[in-house]
């Protein structure tokens, strides 16, 4: 049965980590969409474990970082990998883990969080319905197609049994690694690796006090009849299990009842009568890939389906969540008529990227990981990356940032120092009374940072905002700015001078600066504008 047409400027496909953040990121910029989820609720198994500072840094300008870091407080210690013959002979640590942090006060203004994909997304669904969602769970995607104007969807209500016809200017596929979107567009993920199956067992088993003062993100268990990785979830009675399983030699789901994961876990902990309760069994693939492209035409790739990493570095859910940040404020301003469609491009242009230096990222931490487990410490293969790089030390290239130099920061050092396609950095300053950080003036719009001497930046910001219909702040810093800064941090996490002007994108990378006054700054900015937004005026 199938009900009336309805219209929508956003269609999200998956209702995950990456759906749920590309809901409230687009809710920000006041983009109606609709969000449609196959299945009944949330994630219930603990899929992804942590959240780095970058994601943290996003969650923080939704003003949900302090709830996601609430929910994970339980894994806050666990810190670490350990290799043992059975859990129960873990030996005890000393350490001060309340002490280990993420990252640096220097580079962000967030730390990272271990949370749940379990206790996480029950927090952005939540949020995304306050802020007046439409969001849709137990509700399928059956077909897709698009022309010049639109994207032509079937829906099924798989509670009623009803089908809609949705009528979408734009569509974000964040539908798992199996995307069936991307099939139906017939993208590729050429260079597929697959790097074996597992058994993940999540189960309930009260070991608190056992790994009391030993917390852990990891155990490897050697038992010959239990081998697998211990994954601790909160660190008192949820636990995940991978055990490693091999479908080329017939091994099934079906071959891993109740009972055969519980004796599994008796022995991987080495108590044979401890009390287990299974709570779900899944297969899992671990698979390296890379989608050929992001984009096809009205239809854009998140996540999983854009790209899948190994678990080793935790960038996975990370990786996605970034790239919902970056395509949001691009389709909401191609919506709202203050771009052209040529921003869009700049989405693939951007994260494909970023996702091929993150999978071979996770894939060169599995291999060391692999070599020096099995050679007591000798380190084989190509040496990962600075991880902070990663992160947030990448480097951008599209036509949406304008360069004035054509070197590109070197993978094997880490800066942040406010050039052309780069996060811009942080630091610390006072603004009306307040202690805060240059990423927390960055409001969803435009953000131009000028030094105390930049002359005519306010009246250009001003025309310009007008003319192409966007919102851009215009904040000078220095000790007598509206955004001070007493201790000349400007100057050295900047490369800035007292005249420079440093244009931040609403995702918070620069796109564009000038070090030096110019006689006409408004018609600099038009012709930055132009050529970011792709759109004369």
């Amino acid at each position: 049965m199938t009900e009336k047409n309805m219209h929508v400027p956003v269609l999200i496909v998956g209702g995950g980590l990456v759906g749920l953040s590309a809901a409230l990121f687009l809710s920000r910029y006041g983009v109606p969409y609709l969000l449609i989820e196959r299945h009944k609720k949330t994630s219930i198994h603990p899929r992804a474990r942590g959240f780095n500072f970058r994601t943290m840094e996003l969650y923080r300008e939704l003003g949900l970082d302090e709830a996601i870091r609430q929910a994970g407080a339980p894994l806050s210690k666990s810190f670490g990998w350990y290799t043992v013959h059975t859990l129960s002979e873990l030996a005890p640590e000393k350490r001060d883990a309340a002490n280990q942090k993420w990252t640096s006060d220097e580079v962000s203004p967030a730390q990272g969080n271990r949370c749940t994909q379990e206790l996480a997304e029950p927090i952005l669904l939540e949020a995304a319905r306050k802020r007046g969602g439409d969001l849709r769970f137990h509700t399928e995607l059956t077909s897709l197609e698009q022309n010049d104007g639109h994207v032509i969807a079937s829906v099924l209500d798989r509670f009623t049994g009803k089908e809609e016809m949705v009528m979408a200017d734009y569509v974000i596929a964040a539908d798992s690694s199996k995307s069936p979107v991307r099939h139906m567009l017939n993208i590729q993920t050429p260079n597929r690796k697959s790097h074996g199956h597992s058994i993940n067992i999540y189960f309930a088993c009260d070991l608190g006090e056992f790994v009391k003062g030993r917390e852990f993100i990891t155990c490897k268990i050697t038992h010959p009849e239990a081998g697998g990785t211990l994954l601790a979830i909160n660190n008192q009675n949820r636990w995940c299990f991978h055990v490693a399983y091999d479908p080329e030699r017939g091994e099934t789901l079906n071959d891993f009842s109740e009972d055969r994961c519980r004796e599994t876990i008796q022995k991987a902990i080495g108590l044979p009568d401890l009390e287990v309760k299974i709570l779900s069994i899944l297969p899992w693939e671990a698979v390296e890939s890379v989608a050929e492209c992001f984009q096809k035409d009205r239809i854009f790739l998140a996540g999983d389906s854009a790209h899948t990493v190994l678990p080793t570095g935790a960038y996975g859910a990370n990786l996605g969540i970034q790239d919902a940040h970056n395509l949001a404020w691009k389709l909401a301003a191609v919506i709202n008529k203050q771009a052209g469609p040529g921003l869009l491009e700049t989405y693939n242009d951007e994260r494909h990227s970023v996702a091929q230096l993150t999978a071979a990222q996770a894939g060169r931490m599995a291999e060391k990981r692999r070599a020096f487990s099995h050679t007591q410490g000798n380190k084989k293969g190509v040496e990962p990356i600075n991880g902070m790089i990663v992160i947030v030390g990448y480097h951008y290239t599209s036509q949406a940032i304008i360069g004035d130099d054509t070197a590109h920061p070197s993978l094997d050092q880490f800066e942040l120092r406010g050039r052309p396609g780069t996060r811009a950095p942080h630091m610390w300053g006072e603004y009306q009374g307040r202690d805060l950080s240059t990423l927390d003036l960055l409001n969803a719009g435009f953000v131009l940072f000028t030094g105390q001497e930049a002359k005519g930046w306010e009246d250009a910001v001003n025309q310009i905002s007008r003319r192409f219909g966007v919102k851009i702040s215009v904040h000078q810093i220095g000790p007598e700015g509206d955004f001070i800064d007493r201790e000349g941090h400007w100057q050295k996490r900047y490369q800035a001078t007292k005249e420079s002007a440093i244009l931040i994108r609403p995702d918070g990378f620069v796109c564009w600066r000038i070090d030096h006054n110019i006689a006409q700054p408004t018609k600099e900015l038009e012709t930055v504008f132009e050529r970011i937004l792709d759109k004369e005026v």
